[in-house]
């Protein structure tokens, strides 16, 4: 699977694209089984909330085959290839929950301040490719976006681990860059299970809580080139990967078939 020209010029521009239904039901049903079954481990690569709710779960890839054959989709690794023309590695890989109810927040923050701070990546050519488990709504803690924050480069960031959060002028300004026609100069791409968005490593995001019962899980495949691998490093290995190994791309019907082994039954 590639991009399209108009995804390409929309990644180019705003920073970001959304690829709805790019997985189905039975790969998404799947996933799902595997989430609930990775959430239950008690390891160090599982973290909660206060309350005891599973917040994020790392490297999981690494212990589950599922998760493992969706870190080599070619429906994920092709359109990074296109992006960069270059070959790409695994450089983190997380399953995020927002738990009905208790899901806290993300605060605005760009990823490559810490790749480029904490892992020593020397430029900015990696991608992040969320695919939704649960159906994203306006109303369970989405991810917001601004778009075209990407281009603003060099953006002084404070240490609140895990993340390297701006300061709200900052986040205003680059609001007040982003607003179009309808005045809102932030967007939270929503979707059914499926959907996969990619946004560049130097859009600023964040996501507020998720105070509804609707839970909403997302897996985050973080894809760098070759090339461009990091060069330090100060994070557990499996926050931050040092198997710089091109990916080869599956079947693209892997996901499905192993579903079919499994039983597992769209739901």
């Amino acid at each position: 699977m590639t991009l399209s020209a108009e995804q390409l010029a929309t990644f180019d521009a705003e920073g970001y694209t959304v690829l709805p239904r790019c997985f189905s039901d039975a790969e998404v049903t799947l996933l799902r089984h595997e989430a609930e079954a990775v959430l239950k481990h008690n390891r160090p690569e599982v973290w909660r909330e206060k309350s005891g709710a599973p917040r994020t779960a790392f490297a999981i890839h690494r212990f589950s085959d599922a998760f493992s054959l969706l870190a080599r989709h070619p429906r994920l690794i092709e359109p990074v290839r296109q992006l960069f023309g270059e070959d790409v590695y695994v450089h983190q890989f997380k399953l995020n929950a927002k738990a009905a109810f208790e899901g806290d927040v993300w605060q605005w923050h760009q990823d490559f301040g810490a790749w480029q701070r904490d892992d020593g990546m020397p430029q900015p050519r990696a991608v992040n490719i969320a695919v939704f488990l649960d159906e994203v709504m306006p109303i369970n803690g989405p991810l917001l976006l601004i778009p075209k924050s990407h281009r603003a480069r060099n953006i002084d960031g404070t240490t609140a681990y895990p993340l390297w959060t701006l300061d709200k002028e900052t986040v205003t300004r680059l609001v007040l860059d982003a607003e179009g026609e309808d005045g809102i100069g932030v967007v939270a791409p929503t979707g059914k299970p499926g959907t996969v968005l990619l946004f560049h490593g130097n859009l600023v995001h964040a996501a507020p809580p998720n105070i509804t019962p609707y839970p909403r899980k997302v897996v985050y495949l973080t894809l760098n080139t070759v090339a461009n691998r990091i060069t330090k490093s100060t994070r557990a290995e499996w926050l931050a990967h040092q198997d710089f190994t091109p990916i080869v791309p599956v079947a693209d019907d892997a996901l499905a078939e192993y579903a079919r082994t499994r039983r597992v039954a769209a739901a």
